[in-house]
């Protein structure tokens, strides 16, 4: 068994700036997509509650339980922490929509994944990358 150094001389490459694309194959704006509209959004100041109604772009969205979570973590760092938060698919809108409702609106679930590292570096960069 070795006990010095593999690569005593390792080449060290500078890191690459990411260069974002000028030609995105799918230039649509967040309106244009209308999956959030300022109707489908509810607050309630007396009753302390927000519901938010999103529409994902196609019914078998693999992203909608993410865009649920970034809505949340987004409202939570905005609103005091006795508003009560419900968010939704709009109806029609989703294959699972009854599921994705329910993961969307369990304490558990969402704690859950705000504690699974993957998950949260993903809200992260979806919330606050200058890239997007």
């Amino acid at each position: 068994m070795t006990l010095g150094l593999i690569n005593a001389n390792p080449v060290v490459h500078a890191k690459k700036e990411r260069i974002p694309r000028s030609e995105d194959p799918h230039a649509h704006t967040d309106d244009s997509l209308n999956v959030l509209s300022e109707e489908s959004i509810s607050v309630d100041d007396k009753l302390g509650r927000i519901l938010i109604t999103f529409t994902p772009t196609v019914p078998h969205c693999s992203m909608v339980t993410v865009i649920g979570l970034c809505l949340r973590v987004k409202l939570k760092h905005y609103f005091p922490p006795h508003f009560k938060v419900d968010i939704k698919v709009s109806q029609g809108s989703h294959a699972n929509e009854e599921s994705v409702n329910k993961q969307l609106n369990d304490k558990e679930r969402i704690a859950a994944a705000l504690e699974n590292p993957n998950l949260r570096q993903l809200v992260d960069e979806c919330l606050y990358s200058n890239e997007l």
